[in-house]
């Protein structure tokens, strides 16, 4: 077979609906990215308490998977288009929220306390259980195909650099401007991404679904697909359960000030390494797609980014920290795309609303739910034994789930066009 990534890579960027799509995307991911960044050093300098870097997870991953399978019926049914302005939006309001928060004169620390902060981390959630799927969704309408895998690729390379960018200019600001000026940063992108997603013309009906189907059936019809479909379920798994304890983003500006002894544009460029590993990563899949014996090397890159967790716990060195950083990132990205791939080649367009909300449950929330689990083992066990241990549970994870999963084992996406 032809390699699909080679025949497709640089066609699918022809299409003017694709292109604004990944503008979109860049733009508000950095944005997010770029006032996470901002939100963790602004709430630990006020704070000084680990736990409360840890209930960010938290305050965002309850709203996000309260709402993400009811999301997920609507993306089936509604303008995906219209959901996903509608609700980058919202991400405009927190943004507004954040910067009103943060101005000196006001002295709303002093009022307020934290509230208004964990307020907007909320409603950021309640969007990402919506806009994830949505995304998703709209991408399978976007592009044919046979160029999905090509554009699962780009998708996910545009979301690294975006990654990379956002963290490095939100510690930049910060560090020059302060929280403030910051924050109005944040709401300036957000602007231009409501811009670029209203440029997204073009795009694929849909096979309506049922109209006469209740949310509740559709919804169960969503997560039966998902737990039917072993490679679907395999791919879904091994990536939670392993950012679920592998993960340590959400302790870095503990690591960056007490370890590492840096400020706020060292967290910046560290919460950027990984995204730098996984950009260049996507440079080599592009031409060196896993499209046989993908499932083999999803296991390897998994247990590889547990084992880069460990060395990162150890090091005291600014530079082995960031090396060790991009490595992860290098690995997580395989699964990524892999996932992806998996997600868009195996579910059809009227379901993939549905599908991905299940996928933001198990994806999505891992982040978040790992952020928190980060940040409470932190407070429990120490910062780096709490590293070491995460790392390791990601170890386990990876040898019970590919004894258990032959068909993830075996699969090769080769065979799956």
């Amino acid at each position: 077979m032809k390699n699909l990534f080679q025949g497709t890579a640089a066609e699918v960027l022809k299409l003017r609906q694709f292109r604004y799509f990944l503008a979109y995307r860049f733009v508000m991911t950095a944005a997010t990215i770029m006032q996470s960044v901002i939100v963790g050093w602004h709430l630990y300098s006020i704070t000084h308490d680990v736990l409360s870097l840890g209930m960010i997870g938290l305050t965002e991953v309850i709203p996000q998977v309260s709402v993400s399978l009811f999301a997920g019926h609507f993306i089936d049914r509604w303008n995906r288009k219209k959901i996903i302005v509608y609700t980058t939006g919202l991400l405009l309001v927190g943004s507004l929220i954040l910067f009103v928060y943060s101005l000196p004169s006001l002295n709303s620390y002093e009022h307020f306390g934290t509230f208004p902060i964990f307020v907007t981390i909320f409603l950021t959630g309640l969007v990402r259980g919506i806009l994830m799927p949505a995304h998703t969704a709209l991408l399978g309408q976007l592009v044919p195909r046979e160029m999905l895998t090509s554009a699962s690729t780009w998708s996910s390379m545009n979301w690294q650099i975006a990654a990379v960018s956002g963290p490095a200019i939100g510690g930049l600001i910060y560090a020059v401007s302060g929280s403030s000026v910051s924050y109005l940063s944040v709401f300036i992108l957000y602007a231009v991404s409501v811009y670029f997603i209203l440029q997204v013309n073009n795009i694929r009906p849909l096979s309506k679904a049922a109209e006469n189907e209740g949310i509740f059936i559709s919804i169960q019809e969503g997560i039966k697909y998902v737990f039917k479909n072993k490679i679907l379920l395999g791919a879904f798994s091994l990536d939670m359960f392993a950012v679920l304890f592998g993960g340590a983003v959400a302790v870095l500006p503990v690591f960056a000030s007490d370890i590492l002894k840096t400020g706020p544009l060292g967290l910046g460029l560290l919460r950027g390494c990984p995204s730098i590993g996984a950009m260049i990563m996507s440079v080599y899949l592009m031409t060196n797609p896993p499209l046989r014996n993908t499932g083999k090397k999803l296991f390897y890159c998994v247990a590889g980014f547990g084992l880069c967790m460990i060395a990162f716990a150890l090091s005291a060195n600014i530079y082995l920290s960031a090396f060790v950083l991009i490595l992860s990132g290098a690995f997580d990205n395989v699964s990524v795309i892999v996932r992806a791939s998996v997600l868009q080649i195996y579910t059809p367009d009227e379901m993939k609303g549905r599908v991905a909300s299940v996928n933001s449950i198990f994806i999505g929330s891992s982040n978040e739910l790992g952020a928190f689990e980060s940040g409470l083992t932190a407070k429990l066990m120490g910062l780096i034994p709490s590293v070491i241990f995460g790392g390791t549970m990601t170890l386990i994870v990876v040898a019970v789930i590919a004894a258990k999963s032959k068909v993830l084992r075996n699969l090769s996406l080769k065979d799956s066009y």
